[in-house]
């Protein structure tokens, strides 16, 4: 039977692990909401900005008379090669956060496993690496407090992959933030940008496509000429999209911290009383042999 000392022992560490899971989830909390809010406010802003480029490159006038050459990253060709951007953690202790986002990964990959992947997130690059897949680019350091000199620099690299025809398409994978309960990986295409051609709508959470489009473009007016408004509009559009799924996975990577340590806190409360309770047993029990001890000499004494 185990001695008490070395049950007090494993009491005090899984009290102390108890504080310190506890902790993190307080300040998972504070952070998640304040993530909750950027992811909020960031969404109305990046969702405007892809419908104005969206029915800029979808009225024929424009498109007629744009010049590629001048604005490549609007230029539509032939998909032999896509690149995905794939967004995870710097840090673990996320729950099943970065594994998620690697499973959700290798099924988009499926038949395209030649695919340029480029991660954002020490953990994800750890997890992709280890179900075997070679990371071409990756970023870190930021993952919790994204910022937009971080999509800056994503933005950069890919928009030269693109330009340079290294790849025909690229696509973000990152998790969107639902609630803090539910987060949602999803994969968005960034490039090249795709021409409005119907009428998205939600449903349930999925784009679908109305039948009809009631968008008249000879009803839109653009200033300055399109050709020069295009080429700023389309890189800005890039970044602002970056950005925006970064900080939707920093509101997921907090999110999902939160509830791990949660867990991990009510685990550790009740393994405390288990101990606690066998603690008292082993107590009780050590105390009666000690009697019985001193019965047994005092009898022999006789």
């Amino acid at each position: 039977m185990a001695n008490t000392s070395g049950i007090r022992a494993h009491m005090k560490t899984v009290g102390s692990i108890s504080k310190i899971t506890g902790a993190m989830q307080m300040v998972a909390s504070a952070r998640m909401h304040q993530a909750q809010q950027r992811a909020e406010a960031s969404l109305p802003y990046a969702d405007k900005l892809r419908e104005i480029l969206q029915e800029a490159v979808s009225d024929p006038s424009v498109m007629a008379h744009l010049d590629l050459k001048k604005n490549p990253l609007l230029e539509k060709r032939p998909v032999y090669k896509t690149a995905y951007i794939v967004i995870g953690s710097d840090k673990g202790l996320a729950g099943p956060y970065n594994n998620n986002v690697v499973k959700y990964t290798s099924v988009e990959l499926r038949g395209k496993e030649d695919s340029p992947l480029l991660a954002v997130g020490k953990q994800i690059r750890i997890g992709l690496n280890h179900w075997g897949y070679h990371i071409d680019k990756s970023w870190t350091g930021f993952s919790e407090k994204p910022t937009f000199e971080a999509a800056e620099e994503i933005a950069d690299y890919v928009e030269s992959m693109f330009i340079h025809g290294e790849v025909d398409e690229v696509d973000i994978i990152y998790t969107y933030f639902k609630s803090a309960m539910v987060q949602i990986p999803r994969t968005v295409p960034i490039l090249p940008v795709q021409p409005k051609a119907k009428d998205s709508l939600e449903v349930q959470g999925e784009e679908v496509w109305d039948a009809d489009d009631p968008t008249d473009y000879s009803t839109l007016i653009f200033e300055p000429e399109p050709a020069e408004m295009l080429s700023y509009l389309a890189r800005y559009y890039l970044r602002s999209q970056i950005f925006t799924a970064l900080i939707q996975s920093s509101a997921c990577e907090l999110a999902s911290r939160m509830t791990a340590m949660s867990t991990a806190t009510d685990n550790a409360q009740n393994l405390l009383g288990k101990l606690q309770v066998y603690y008292q047993k082993v107590r009780q029990a050590s105390i009666t042999t000690e009697i019985n001890e001193i019965v047994s000499g005092a009898e022999a004494l006789k």
